[in-house]
């Protein structure tokens, strides 16, 4: 049984030994510096009067994922305000208005709004959608772009039906197999997207005729992250085919490889914790999460990047902090289900490393320090369903 059920949420760092003084100064510290730090700390940037953006640091634009992502967090501690701001940007400047991608939010945008792509990334849109249904149960409707839960539904009705009685474009979820797309029309996955937490609140409030589907979906993605996390590291690629194998095809846009553990990767650990904290359902995937730890653990330099049977590249990971908060982040799951005496002890080890770990600094910031918030929130017992 998880917080769905039960309305309770476990604070990880409570049960550790922190106390509550702490642990809140702690979080406000947090959002100080990633909202409005000096140049060198923060990523949120307000615009004008109304609207405001997210940066990635690390390539100087705004994206979908980061500005989802900064909702996400706005809607968990009631910032209204910086909320909206970042809604209006999005809205203004990435949603498209008409042809192939109508509907859709360009995934990456310069600061001063200008779309670098016309292509969407479904990680956004799963953020976006379930942000909006948040804010329009903590705050309310408003009106026009404000009227949260009729922008998320419509959000998730273009995802599942473009394409559909003569409708432009292709769809972001695969109809048959219920799995999340890498990019809309595409015949891979990535596992970091696939958020059946999510589904399972769309299974909720989405079009009552798309109900069914986001349920089967929730099901369809626990079981997926089975095959697509490896039977010993607890690993999964940054792509995957349908069947959970590594996506090791050349890309039309791109030469780089996508078949290990790196960047994108790291988050589908986090999603399994939070998929458990919120629902308490195991399908598997949650053993993953305490192979991943176990495997991170025995290392004195854990954070590489790794081929899936863990062959370790020697090469630095690129997000190093954002590695580490959201194998802590697993721990929702080891500790909430595990009967073993070790995987315990290690994930309380992965809880006090992520405590003991400050946010990242430099131009690299950005992802990592993402991935940080959201881990806090969630080993605080803060990262919450709002219905």
């Amino acid at each position: 049984m998880g917080a769905f059920d039960n309305k309770e949420y476990r604070n990880l760092f409570l049960e550790s030994g922190k106390s509550e003084q702490e642990i809140e100064e702690r979080l406000q510290e947090i959002w100080n510096t990633f909202f409005y730090g000096s140049e060198e700390e923060r990523i949120y940037h307000p615009v004008g009067d109304d609207m405001g953006y997210l940066e990635d640091t690390g390539n100087h634009d705004a994206r979908t994922e980061g500005m989802s992502y900064g909702m996400m967090i706005c809607v968990q501690l009631n910032k209204k305000e910086e909320f909206d701001r970042i809604w209006k940007w999005a809205y203004t400047y990435m949603w498209q208005k008409s042809g192939e991608n109508e509907g859709y939010f360009a995934w990456s945008c310069a600061l001063d709004g200008r779309k670098n792509a016309e292509g969407a990334a479904p990680d956004g849109e799963e953020f976006f959608a379930m942000a909006l249904f948040f804010a329009s149960h903590r705050w309310g409707d408003g009106e026009g772009i404000y009227c949260y839960s009729e922008h998320a539904k419509a959000i998730l009705r273009a995802g599942l039906h473009k394409g559909e009685n003569g409708r432009p474009g292709q769809p972001m979820w695969n109809r048959h197999n219920k799995q999340v797309l890498f990019v809309p029309g595409i015949d891979f996955t990535d596992p970091s997207y696939h958020l059946p937490h999510f589904y399972e609140l769309f299974a909720l409030w989405a079009d009552e005729e798309d109900r069914p589907f986001w349920k089967e979906a929730a099901s369809a993605s626990r079981k997926y992250l089975v095959s697509a996390c490896h039977p010993v590291t607890g690993m999964n690629a940054e792509y995957a085919e349908f069947d959970g194998s590594p996506m090791s095809r050349k890309l039309p846009w791109a030469n780089d490889r996508h078949d290990w553990f790196y960047s994108d990767a790291y988050r589908t650990v986090a999603n399994i914790g939070l998929d458990y904290a919120w629902f308490g359902v195991d399908e598997g995937q949650a053993d993953a999460a305490a192979k991943l730890q176990r495997f991170l653990g025995d290392r004195e330099e854990p954070y590489k990047i790794y081929e899936l049977d863990g062959t370790c590249l020697e090469e630095d990971a690129l997000h190093p902090v954002g590695m580490l908060a959201t194998t802590a982040q697993g721990a929702l799951a080891v500790i909430g289900r595990s009967q073993n005496d070790q995987e315990q002890q290690t994930a309380w080890q992965w809880v006090e490393r992520f405590w003991q770990q400050p946010l990242r600094q430099g131009e690299r910031r950005y992802y990592d320090n993402c991935l940080y918030f959201f881990a806090y929130l969630a080993l605080s017992g803060k990262y919450r369903i709002w219905g």
